[in-house]
């Protein structure tokens, strides 16, 4: 766990869920698991406020618990968790694309609240569904329900586990400290059969409070509430894992698009399509296809023959990166794509791009070189390069100093004396992307520092607005005039004006900026994530 690493997840835990909160999950990604009594003692934090920071951690699945031989209850924070609440712009986005608002609006409440039983999921979205549409049209649960089911479908949300039913013998023995949750695979992604009937409800305006007589008060039990909910206790949860292996799916396949062409994306689109349930996100190759089932599951649009489909999938095994391979030749030829080495690929990529935007062109070749070379020596570098000694010998020491490259001593007598040693250079690739990675756990820090210093620094400026926005809003559902509303908008200046733009502006490009920095922390974790499974 790096420095850079727990700056970040308490940048991310004070800005999502407060400075409490933050105090909390920050101590324990610091000191490991711990019982509640070290938390409360070392934090300096009441009891009761350790107990709610660690209900939210928990809540949100920041923090785990587990109970030891004698009976105490530890709880630890994950970082990597942590640093996911990152991508939940990216989440969100990708649902939306998917599943339209419907599925969005899914993903956002249930990455906002943790986790949530599938009907107060229903009600909430189509109630916020029916606030953005014209008057007199309401979102049916049954449309939401649909959404849901179809992303269980495909395993983009899962259930929660559950505590499981005590034994009839478990009179005697007393109840453990804390319960211990269980789930069945099987049960991960199979959603109750609910009969969810009703509309989404808009909230009363205030221009209808104005213009009709207040009504009366419901009571505070109603029949529905008093109605059994039909899913209590089986809660659902966003299936981040699912969503990564979309996301490293999307990047193989404009891979291929841009190394070759978009018919040969959209073959591996296809296969990647129908193996993505079958597959686990963490699995080194994919389920074998046969050619017959590519060429049946191809999209209608693509009117290719399948003789056309062999020889593309015979170039595209034939490929240097061997992004897809041929495991047989049943069914007109089996083919699998080789994630790992499509990840390897995207990585090594990565690698080389910050070494020419950091260095240049010329340090960039030695790199690649030294990459693709596995092994060279100075005198090689400098030949195969075709760079002068000098220049050669100064980048090779710049890459050295960065720890992008390494050199590797091989004696040719026990003393390792210099002049009978061979020094080759070598590029230990698993290292040099933990080592941009945290370069890029650093960087997004600071952009999120720089964000706040930005606001904090406008933060009057930023009310004011607010306040003129509210009242502006207010007038406008009065019906007030052109004038009035001209008047109120002059409250604020035009150099407030462009200095909000200005401010707009800047925070757009941060929040552009930690986008693109994930997108790198993406690729860069897939690949050292699948490298330490396979060692």
């Amino acid at each position: 766990m790096t420095q850079a690493e727990i700056k970040l997840c308490s940048l991310l835990l004070q800005e999502h869920f407060g400075e409490i909160v933050d105090k909390i999950g920050t101590h324990l990604i610091r000191t490991g698991s711990q019982p509640l009594r070290a938390i409360v003692h070392d934090t300096g934090t009441s009891l009761d406020q350790v107990k709610k920071a660690l209900c939210v951690l928990i809540q949100h699945n920041l923090v785990t618990y587990q109970i030891h031989k004698r009976g105490v209850v530890e709880y630890e924070a994950h970082c990597s968790r942590i640093l996911r609440i990152l991508r939940y712009p990216r989440y969100i986005y990708t649902a939306k694309t998917l599943y339209s608002d419907t599925g969005e609006l899914i993903v956002e409440e249930l990455l906002l609240n943790g986790k949530m039983t599938m009907s107060a999921v229903v009600k909430k979205v189509a109630d916020r569904l029916t606030e953005t549409m014209e008057d007199g049209k309401t979102m049916d649960y049954s449309e939401v329900s649909s959404t849901f089911c179809r992303l269980a479908d495909t395993h983009f949300v899962q259930r929660c586990p559950l505590v499981p039913d005590p034994p009839e013998s478990a009179d005697a023995q007393p109840p453990p400290p804390a319960p211990t949750l269980s789930i069945n695979e099987k049960d991960m992604y199979l959603v109750p059969k609910l009969n969810l009937v009703g509309k989404g409800k808009r909230r009363r305006s205030s221009d209808d409070d104005a213009a009709g007589e207040p009504r009366p008060k419901r009571p505070k039990q109603t029949a529905e509430s008093k109605e059994p909910i039909p899913d209590d206790g089986i809660y659902w949860q966003a299936d981040l894992d699912r969503f990564h292996q979309h996301f490293r799916d999307q990047s193989i396949v404009s891979a291929v698009a841009n190394r070759m062409d978009q018919t040969s994306s959209e073959i591996v689109r296809t296969m990647l399509r129908m193996s993505e349930i079958t597959t686990s996100s963490c699995a080194p190759f994919t389920q074998p296809l046969s050619s017959n089932e590519i060429f049946r599951s191809l999209p209608v649009g693509y009117n290719i023959s399948k003789q056309v489909l062999d020889q593309y999938l015979t170039l595209l095994a034939d490929d240097p990166l061997e992004f897809v391979g041929k495991s047989g030749d049943s069914g007109g030829g089996m083919y699998v794509i080789n994630l790992h080495k499509a990840l390897a690929s995207l990585a090594m990529a990565t690698l080389e791009s910050i070494v020419q935007e950091r260095f240049g062109s010329r340090c960039a070749r030695i790199f690649r070189l030294v990459l693709r070379k596995k092994h060279l020596e100075q005198k090689q570098v400098e030949d195969f390069a075709m760079i002068p000694a000098k220049e050669a010998k100064d980048m090779l020491y710049k890459l050295l100093s960065e720890n992008l490259i390494s050199l590797q001593e091989i004696p040719k007598t026990p003393d390792h004396a210099p002049s009978r040693t061979f020094y080759l250079y070598t590029v230990n690739s698993l290292s040099a992307a933990r080592m941009l990675l945290r370069r890029c756990y650093k960087s997004i820090a600071n952009l999120i520092e720089r964000r706040q210093f930005e606001t904090k620094e406008n933060k009057r400026l930023l009310e004011k607005s607010q306040r003129v926005e509210a009242i502006l809003a207010s007038m406008q559902a009065t019906g007030a005039e052109e004038a009035q509303l001209q008047e109120i908008e002059e409250m604020i200046t035009a150099p407030e004006r462009q200095q909000l733009e200005g401010l707009k502006r800047n925070v757009n490009k941060l929040d552009a900026s930690e986008i693109q920095v994930d997108e790198t922390i993406f690729v860069l974790e897939s690949y050292t994530e699948s490298t330490m499974k396979r060692a």
